[in-house]
């Protein structure tokens, strides 16, 4: 993961050129230089608005909200149909193709959208707790317990764990593998974090 934009530019050099144009038009905005997830990230008043990226055949940038931009020009693409709500990417094969124009004014309108708190809110999904881990936690009390005192999102990831296995014999497998974390208090996820 790059921790500085200098590196992530140096990781992906068949972009360096399309990523760099992009970084200076963004430089002449109020948008404030960071990197999250290993990737250039931009934020006015601590939120995203945009971050620049090198996909296998296009550099681009990508609105966090960008569903509330006008896109005059028609050049945004919800990159998952159906999956992504607010974020558009805008997609460049070669640097020439970038117009410094264009990109500022979407630049300009999404931070304006920004500082005027537009944003969908991602939805929460109630949790949904599959058959063999319900009949182990009525089992279990110290199960149980401990799994009543996990974060809800550690709930969800050993929940989504369980439920994602196709075939039973192997949802029983991965249950008897997360009971101990369970009952130490950690989650299923907490070593890549």
């Amino acid at each position: 993961m790059s921790k500085t934009v200098e590196e992530y530019l140096e990781k992906n050099p068949e972009y360096t050129k399309e990523l760099t144009k992009l970084r200076e038009i963004i430089h002449k905005t109020e948008l404030v230089e960071t990197v999250k997830w290993g990737i250039p990230t931009y934020t006015i008043n601590g939120k995203n608005v945009v971050g620049i990226g090198a996909f296998k055949s296009y550099a681009g940038l990508w609105f966090f909200q960008g569903s509330f931009l006008k896109d005059p020009q028609n050049l945004l693409i919800n990159a998952q149909e159906g999956k992504t709500k607010g974020m558009r990417q805008m997609r460049f094969e070669n640097a020439e193709h970038i117009d410094e124009r264009i990109v500022k004014e979407y630049l300009l309108e999404a931070i304006e959208n920004q500082k005027q708190g537009k944003e969908i809110k991602p939805e929460k999904k109630k949790l949904v707790i599959p058959d063999e881990l319900k009949e182990a936690l009525s089992t279990d009390s110290q199960l149980a317990e401990a799994f009543d005192e996990l974060t809800p999102g550690k709930q969800k990831e050993y929940a989504e764990y369980i439920h994602e296995a196709k075939q039973a014999k192997t949802k029983l497998t991965r249950l008897e593998k997360i009971t101990p974390m369970i009952k130490s208090g950690v989650g299923l996820n907490d070593r890549y974090k």
